[in-house]
């Protein structure tokens, strides 16, 4: 009979492993703040500034799309916290002594990247109206994703739930 025990057990080492190998990059000096000041702007900093010069360049043309990130980031807020508040993975430093934790948390659970989720829901929402944005956005949200393991905030499988979450999100509101 076949076991999903073992495959899960394999699945959450490689996840631990990546996320201590992720980590061990932020004792670079330069990796560390480089990560830090994204992990900053992923906070909202980015977001909100986008939106604020999207406003300023386009004026009326860009007051739905922005309605549109501000409902869905107010939606992701509340999926997210639902599902943190229901799984209560603890993150990686606290579980691992190898992971370092490198940036400040805003809550004490792991699952999922909210994170992840804002800038990958913001990214796909903002393309869609401004398609020229992709160059910008895309990479950014690479980064913010990337910054969680390396700070030792998220295992990558939390990224990827975030991620998820994020695009599904915003399809589904793209879609209504």
């Amino acid at each position: 009979m076949f076991s999903l025990k073992l495959p899960l057990q394999q699945i959450s080492r490689y996840d631990m492993e990546l996320c201590v190998f992720c980590n061990r990059q932020s004792r670079n000096l330069a990796v560390r703040y480089l990560f830090r000041i994204i992990s900053r702007l992923g906070d909202g900093v980015f977001w909100y500034t986008l939106m604020a010069a999207l406003v300023i360049q386009f004026q009326m043309a860009a007051l739905i799309p922005v309605a549109h990130m501000l409902t869905v980031a107010a939606l992701g807020t509340l999926s997210y916290k639902l599902i943190k508040g229901k799984t209560l993975r603890p993150r990686p430093f606290n579980v691992y002594p190898a992971i370092v934790c490198m940036g400040k948390t805003l809550d004490q659970f792991s699952f999922p990247s909210g994170h992840t989720m804002h800038a990958v829901a913001f990214s796909i929402i903002a393309v869609s109206y401004f398609p020229f944005l992709f160059w910008l956005v895309a990479p950014f949200a690479l980064l913010v994703a990337l910054s969680r393991p390396i700070l030792g905030l998220h295992y990558p499988s939390d990224v990827l739930a975030g991620a998820a979450l994020g695009a599904t999100l915003a399809i589904i509101s793209l879609q209504i």
